[in-house]
């Protein structure tokens, strides 16, 4: 059965040449212990009584696409939570051989989250950072909540759906490029143009501090070596000392007493008599022999150490003055000889930029004329290009609109020149009339709750065809609609899901009722613990859930009748739709 699904779902795809979200696997989050949702290509709705759980699915999808989690998402009493999501059909994106994972078609993500708060992420089994899956996931799916269209009230974010619409990318690239380098021009000019009271106060600084380190003529690792010098000079009575006895024990006393390297030499010579008459003893007379060597050699390295160990007391003042400056240096201007060295050319060059800042200020001035222009310029042909774009999203977001029943809407997108910055060089604000007859106004001021539902819903629609992304989730975007408006809503979802597959959580029996696999999200409480499970709904599974969506638990012969009609329609919608 499952077979001849996945088969299905593949031609459906292969049709549409865009990947889905096939399964969804959830284990001890939240008050779910366990849920898995095959979803299908299409319009997927997720309907359920208030608190059953719908957002804790909603919560799952966007964890295992690299979200924010915390060990509050875990189940009580469980070790850990996981969350499993399969992809269906998946075109080799770039981020695979940019992360060094494997591409197959069939993608398997992975996030797992522990009772104190760690976690790991997997792609098709290779381990991943958080921010790897999240950049990952927004290459495959987008969802869309209740709180965008607070968003949409927000004027600093409309420009963004703007440049999305018209996918300017290219064209913001290039005026990006050219605003940055005016920026770091002009930064060097205003720093040229201090006044000359502050330039002298510098130069003399940058002179002054120059002279000091040059003067001090730094030598990497110097202290180091000026401190092992200090410590051998400081014991040098005890190792002269030291250094003394030992020649007395290799050469002998004044007494006369033999030392160790004429008692050697004897047992040398009388060995090497033994082994000129038995070949028995060659073997000890040659480790003799070259015992008596290397002592020689050693004694004659004692007489260089010897001879080392001779210094004056003035020598031992330099030093200590030497590490004296080394430390005052160290204090003043941070870190060891090499980066003082660096701090040295550093002050080089801005000495140099200040002595010779007149030359430097007159080219960069010609250089700022010429890359305002350019930024000018390239602020202009993005400006053309937004409005041309404006013009477009202008007409079809009404169009939308009016499918939304909401007829007598103008919408509108207000361009307001300003300095440029990185974004460009306008202001854009998204301005609409929700009634016939009423002025242009901000739409914090002019839209209801659901208006912006449905503006939210007629952007994402509009947007939707330039987005790349397979699957787009919708959270209870349709709160504050009702009645036709809530039946336009759902058809406009439908006809969404005719491009991309839809996930949408929903209380509306009007959208529900549009849905290609509807699923039911339903809570019990079993030995003091509450459960949530997730299933899909066949027909007459679906029968009931719209007539409790419509009525709530009173449901008769007549809301079934009425909920049968419902999806009767909706069938009939779907098939005038695809014929179109």
């Amino acid at each position: 059965m499952m077979q001849g699904r996945t088969l299905r779902v593949r031609l459906i795809l292969s049709e549409r040449g865009v990947g889905m979200l096939s399964l969804l696997h959830i284990e001890n989050v939240a008050v779910v212990e366990k849920a898995e949702i095959a979803f299908g290509p299409g319009f997927n709705v997720l309907t359920g009584e208030t608190g059953a759980g719908k957002s804790i699915v909603i919560d799952a999808i966007g964890a295992v696409l690299g979200g924010r989690v915390s060990r509050e998402l875990v189940r009580t009493g469980a070790e850990y939570a996981s969350i499993t999501a399969v992809f269906a059909d998946i075109p080799q994106l770039p981020w695979f051989e940019e992360n060094g994972v494997d591409w197959e078609d069939e993608l398997f993500l992975q996030r797992k989250i522990t009772a104190e708060g760690k976690g790991s992420c997997r792609v098709n089994g290779a381990p991943i950072s958080a921010g790897q899956l999240k950049a990952l996931g927004e290459q495959l799916l987008n969802i869309h909540g209740q709180h965008e269209g607070t968003l949409l009230l927000e004027e600093r974010y409309h420009l963004s759906y703007l440049d999305g619409f018209g996918s300017l990318d290219t064209l913001l690239t290039t005026y990006r490029t050219a605003y940055d380098e005016h920026r770091t021009i002009q930064k060097e000019y205003d720093t040229l143009q201090m006044d000359e009271s502050e330039k002298a106060r510098r130069i003399d600084t940058l002179e002054h501090q120059i002279e000091e380190l040059e003067t001090a003529n730094l030598r990497p690792g110097e202290e180091e070596e000026l401190r092992e010098h200090r410590s051998l000079l400081a014991n040098a009575g005890k190792l002269a000392e030291a250094v003394e006895g030992a020649l007395v024990a290799l050469y002998g006393d004044e007494d006369g007493s033999a030392g160790a390297i004429d008692l050697l030499g004897r047992a040398d010579d009388q060995i090497s008599y033994a082994a000129s008459l038995s070949e028995r003893f060659k073997p000890v007379a040659g480790d003799l022999s070259d015992a008596r060597y290397r002592l020689e050699d050693t004694l004659e390295q004692l007489k260089d150490l010897r001879e080392s160990l001779a210094f004056s007391p003035q020598e031992l003042d330099e030093l200590e003055s030497r590490l004296a400056l080394l430390r005052r240096l160290t204090r003043k201007y941070g870190g060891g000889e090499t980066e003082m060295h660096l701090f040295l050319a550093r002050c080089k060059e801005e000495l140099d930029g200040l002595s010779y800042s007149a030359n430097r200020a007159a080219k960069l001035e010609k250089q700022l004329a010429q890359t305002a222009k350019a930024v000018q310029d390239a602020g202009e042909t993005l400006r053309s290009a937004r409005q041309t774009a404006a013009a477009d999203m202008e007409a079809r977001i009404i169009t939308e609109l009016k499918d939304l029943s909401m007829p007598g809407v103008r919408f509108a997108v207000e361009f307001e020149a300003q300095a440029p910055d990185r974004t460009g060089v306008d202001f854009v604000s998204f301005v609409m009339s929700a009634n016939a007859g009423e002025k242009l106004g901000k739409l914090s001021k002019i839209a209801s709750g659901g208006e912006l539902a449905r503006i939210m819903l007629a952007l994402k629609r509009v947007l939707a065809e330039s987005e790349t992304v397979s699957t787009m989730v919708f959270d209870e975007v349709d709160t504050g609609v009702s009645g036709i408006a809530a039946q336009r809503v759902g058809e406009k979802m439908s006809g969404l899901a005719g491009q991309k597959q839809v996930i949408c959580v929903t209380h509306l029996p009007q959208i529900a009722a549009l849905a290609d696999g509807h699923y039911l999200i339903s809570k019990s409480v079993s030995g003091e613990r509450t459960y949530t499970q997730v299933g899909p709904l066949d027909h007459e599974g679906r029968k009931l859930e719209l007539a409790r969506l419509t009525g709530g638990e009173n449901i008769t012969e007549v809301s079934l009748l009425a909920a049968n009609e419902q999806l009767e329609a909706a069938e009939q919608f779907k098939k005038s739709r695809k014929v179109k």
